[in-house]
Order: structure tokens, then sequence, then C-alpha cells
């Protein structure tokens, strides 16, 4: 299934049914009256999260959604039958967006969620509601609500608890399939990862989520190579682990690129717990990784792992510090959450 994060779907609520005008008419009965019924109302257009999808391709396909529409009145006192409503199916993760592409409607986050994008327009009374001592006969009937339509973005940032970043082919993808069961695509050239992937990791018999994104080159905030729109799908991990090819002619400068794209694309990513690694070390002599670990640390980088992603040396020890950010952020959320309930009236 082809990955897609972005999708712009325009949705129409259906309108209420008019009220109907009837007077009761029935042999042998002496006294009628009004007895106009309602009109129904119309159908809303919900988003829900379900399990099971990871991306937004079925509405690339289909991007107009419209509620059904309420049915009118009838004599006898009959309501219309109400519009059905439309449901837009999102995976967990998911964010809905004004047609500004900025203002956040709602984030999608846990399975079950649901979220009104357009609510179907109420049925208009009939003419029995306008029965009055003075007015026994009235002939006025309400129409229904008009339709609301909208258009909107829907976004998709995928949940994980820790996120790969890197230059191209500093060995992300090998790195996934070393440390998980996915099976991403691996070769010896730039951008072999178009879309992220996710992997499930255990370390020390616990488990978490690892995600992998295109790589990041000099210039990404401004759309060189695939840009930074996948950065979108790291900012919930509560660690980046920072991947550097030791076999790069300037590890420093690879160092200092990628913190500086993540800088540019903001939403906190510049200021989250990071893990940095020199990978790839099984391709170098002990002075040569030496060389290369003094160079990061002399551009700032703090507790640099060595680590091989083909030998698998250094792999566990990476997955152990990324298990320990983890915990230590889920339990200050945690900490944060019980804070709020103790001081909620």
């Amino acid at each position: 299934m082809k990955f897609l994060d972005l999708a712009k779907v325009y949705v129409r609520a259906g309108a209420g049914g008019n009220g109907c005008v009837s007077f009761r008419r029935e042999a042998l009965v002496e006294y009628g009256g009004p007895d106009g019924g309602d009109g129904g109302r119309g159908g809303d257009v919900i988003v829900e999260v379900v399990e099971g999808l990871n991306t937004l391709i079925d509405y690339r396909y289909q991007q107009h959604f419209r509620a059904g529409n309420g049915r009118p009145g009838s004599g006898r006192q009959r309501t219309g039958k109400d519009g059905a409503d439309v449901v837009l199916k999102v995976p967990v993760g998911a964010e809905v967006l004004e047609e500004d592409g900025e203002t956040l409607i709602a984030d999608l986050d846990q399975v079950g969620q649901r979220v009104v994008l357009a609510r179907g327009g109420n049925g208009g009374f009939g003419n029995l509601h306008f029965k009055t001592s003075t007015n026994q006969a009235p002939r006025r009937a309400n129409p229904g609500q008009p339709s609301v339509e909208r258009t909107i973005w829907l976004r998709l940032k995928l949940i994980a608890d820790a996120g790969l970043i890197g230059a191209p082919n500093a060995g992300k993808s090998t790195f996934l399939a070393a440390s998980s069961n996915a099976r991403p695509k691996i070769a010896d050239y730039p951008f072999t990862t178009l879309y992220p992937q996710l992997g499930v990791v255990g370390v020390d018999g616990r488990e978490f989520v690892l995600a992998d994104i295109p790589g990041l080159i000099e210039g990404a905030h401004e759309g060189r190579g695939v840009g930074d729109r996948f950065l979108g799908h790291v900012e919930r991990c509560a660690v980046l682990l920072h991947l550097i090819d030791a076999t790069a002619p300037d590890v420093a400068a690879d160092y200092a690129m990628v913190l500086g794209e993540l800088d540019a694309y903001g939403a906190g990513l510049a200021d989250k717990p990071r893990v940095t690694a020199l990978n790839k070390i099984d391709a170098l002599s002990a002075e040569e990784v030496a060389k290369k670990r003094e160079a990061l640390e002399a551009a700032g980088a703090r507790d640099v792992r060595l680590l091989s992603g083909v030998s698998g040396e250094g792999v566990e020890g990476a997955l152990r510090a990324l298990r320990i950010e983890i915990e230590r952020a889920r339990a200050d959320e945690g900490a944060v959450e019980d804070g709020d309930r103790r001081w909620t009236p």
C-alpha cells in the first residue's frame, strides 16, 4: 500500500428536511386540524480513528464526502427520515486542519476518537407546531436548515516512541532492519528510503516503536531533496537517534547540518532528547573511528556511541539508551497528568 500522509478533503453535511403543511381530513371525523410533521435532520460528517490503518491513501482517490439530507415531514404528524451520517476513517496520529493548512481542528491520537467536522441541519417544524388557541389552522411551516460545507486537510503524524534521523545513506534503514522485524529497502545509494518506516524494537524485555524517516540534506527546510515534510512523523517521539555515517569525509559537518535542519523546522525537534551514534564503524580502523569520534565531540556531540548496523556491534547499547530516554519521558508525562488531577477542582 502506498504511503500518503497529507490529503485535502471536501465535506458537506446534510440539509434538514422541510416541515409539512397538512390538515387532518378523515371521513366521519367532525373536527380536523393541522397535522404536518417535522422535517428530518441532516446527516453529520464525522472523522473517526480506527485500527489497522497507517496511511491516508484512501483520500487520494475520493476527496468529496456528502452526508444525506433529511427528508421532509408529511401529514399525520409524521417526521421525515434523518439523513445518513458520513464517517471518514483515519489512522492513529492523524490531524485535522482548516483550509489554510495551519489551524488545528483536532489531534486524533487514540483509537475510537470521533470528531464532528460538519453538523447536519435541523429539520423544519411542521404546521402542527404553530397551532394556538387563536390560530387553529396555521398554514406555515419552517424550511430545514441548509447544509454546511468545509474544506479540510488531513495530515498524518505516525505514532512512534523513538525516531531515526540523519543524512542520506547514514545507515538508518540498516539499523532498523537489524533491530526489528521491519524490512525497509536497503541500497548503497542515498534516498533509498522515500517514505517513513516503522519497526517494533525489543530490548531488556521491553518493546517500543522506532520510526525511520528519509534522510535530510542541507536546505531540506527549503524543499531540497525530499524536503522536511516527513519530520512531522518524529514530532511525537520521546527521543531521537541521530545516526552519522563514519565513512563520510566530514562527520562534524554532517552532524551540524542535521541539527541545523531540525532547528529550521521548529516544532521543538531541536530540543528533544537525542542519542548520537557513529554508524558503520566496521568499515574503518580503530584509529580512524577514534578520530571521527573526537571530531564529533569537538562539534558539540555528547556521549557519542559507536555501532554498526551490519555487524550488530553497539546496536543493543543504543537501543537500551533509547529505552531509558523513552521511559523517562513517559514518567515525566505521567507526573504532569497526576499533578493536573491533584489540582483540578
